[in-house]
């Protein structure tokens, strides 16, 4: 009997052994559930790898395009004190040459009410000549 016993142990044993490497059906489903929920920690943490990548690379092309931005208004803000300097240099011509202009034919026109008013005395000077009967 000693060795039914030791026989039946036995038995049941490899029973158990065997039952224990079988799977339960809801034991398999959690490890499927426990292995994707490792493969979508996996992808989110890629993507949040991904995502802090894509805004320090949008953080760096946001300070180039400010320093451009900034660049473009500062040559814009010379290019304006270049055309009011202009303006003014020909304005400031223009007027000169008017100015000059106008100084010589003032001095012209009293050249010319000189000579007018002189002949004018001159001609007052003039002996009439007698007019006949």
């Amino acid at each position: 009997m000693p060795k039914a016993v030791t026989l039946v142990i036995g038995v049941v044993a490899l029973f158990c052994a065997s039952c224990r490497e079988q799977e339960l059906p809801g034991e398999k489903k959690s490890r499927v559930i426990a292995a994707e929920n490792m493969q979508l920690k996996q992808e989110l943490a890629s993507r949040d790898q991904e995502i802090a990548k894509l805004k320090t690379q949008h953080a760096k092309e946001m300070k180039q395009q400010q320093a451009e931005l900034a660049k473009c208004l500062e040559r814009k803000e010379a290019l304006e004190k270049q055309l009011q300097q202009r303006v003014k240099e020909q304005v400031e011509g223009v007027l000169t040459t008017v100015v000059e202009e106008n100084a010589k034919l003032q001095q012209q026109i009293k050249e010319l009410k000189a000579e007018i008013e002189k002949m004018r005395e001159q001609i007052q000077a003039k002996p009439k000549p007698l007019q006949a009967p």
